[in-house]
């Protein structure tokens, strides 16, 4: 199945198609700011099967949490992150669920996280998702 998404004023469209490498929500401290919350929700995918449609995406890259160089790829206009990169994927996209069209994405639990990353910096508001290994 291909899916598609965008930033939030549309000028960037990517697409992946394949079964997601892992779905994981992450509570560690780029993803807060990136996400402007308590954690980002995000899609592994096969870089095979990532496309950009359309748009140029600018890039910030820094060191993660993980003392890993990861790159991320945003909107120079609207700001919205769509994907980021990295050896700690071994260069597969990091998708930003929210940017995914579908919203039976998430309604379906096709978003559902299997991982939870720097689960030890999960607010104590935040539930642990039920069968999601604890990382």
């Amino acid at each position: 199945m291909v899916r598609e998404g965008s930033c939030l004023c549309g000028k960037i469209r990517i697409s992946f198609e394949g079964e997601p490498i892992n779905k994981m929500l992450c509570h560690c401290l780029d993803c807060r700011k990136i996400s402007g919350s308590a954690f980002s929700t995000n899609i592994v995918v096969p870089a095979a099967g990532f496309k950009i449609l359309s748009g140029t995406p600018k890039t910030y890259v820094t060191d993660g949490d993980s003392g890993q160089e990861i790159t991320s790829y945003f909107c120079g206009d609207c700001g919205s992150t769509l994907w980021r990169n990295g050896k700690v994927t071994d260069f597969n996209p990091i998708v930003k669920a929210g940017v995914i069209d579908d919203s039976n994405f998430f309604v379906d639990n096709e978003a559902k996280p299997r991982v939870e990353l720097f689960s030890h910096r999960r607010p104590r508001w935040v539930k642990e998702i039920p069968g999601a290994v604890q990382m």
